[in-house]
């Protein structure tokens, strides 16, 4: 924090009044030393740097979210239930990026399951094409998901995110969980 009197922050370029009545000028923090501000009873706190983190994957800077689902209890260890009386269970990461996988899987799928239907009424043929695109975005869907569910901790789930790359940094392929064949 910065200066402060009597736990209260005195914000810098404002006039500010003493917990004793005594009106200071606006321009208290240039035209005071340290000494001077510290003989008006002010006091300097450092500020709090605040850690860096990746709120994907973290509660807050010290707290990782949990890879694996979490049925929450209260301070006595008893399941917490929600207003129907079900167990409230925290989705763990794999259990949402599975879910973002399919999602994913099944919206680049619906852009072309008129073809499916197309040949379910009429029996005319899917093209090849499509036929192999949809394949690879199964296949693709289905490798995301085994590597998320392989990764044995939170570093290895996190260099899902990771791009390959060669020896000058420049990118060589996508990131496993971003895998998926170009769209048609």
């Amino acid at each position: 924090m910065p200066w402060k009197h009597d736990g209260k922050v005195i914000i810098e370029g404002r006039s500010w009044t003493s917990s004793e009545g005594i009106s200071h000028p606006k321009n208290w923090s240039s035209a005071w030393s340290d000494d001077d501000k510290k003989s008006f009873g002010l006091t300097w706190e450092e500020p709090t740097v605040e850690k860096l983190y990746n709120r994907m994957f973290y509660w807050d800077a010290d707290t990782a979210r949990s890879l694996t689902d979490v049925n929450e209890v209260d301070s006595d260890d008893k399941p917490i239930l929600d207003s129907d009386g079900n167990q409230v269970v925290t989705l763990g990461l794999k259990t949402i990026w599975t879910q973002n996988t399919k999602n994913t899987a099944n919206s680049k799928l619906a852009e072309t399951d008129w073809y499916v239907v197309r040949k379910a009424e009429t029996d005319e043929a899917i093209p090849s094409k499509v036929a192999t695109y949809r394949t690879a975005v199964r296949t693709a869907s289905a490798s995301i998901e085994k590597s998320i569910t392989d990764a044995k901790d939170l570093d290895a789930f996190i260099s899902l995110w990771d791009v390959p790359v060669d020896k000058d940094d420049k990118p060589t392929g996508n990131a496993p969980i971003d895998n998926w064949p170009e769209d048609l």
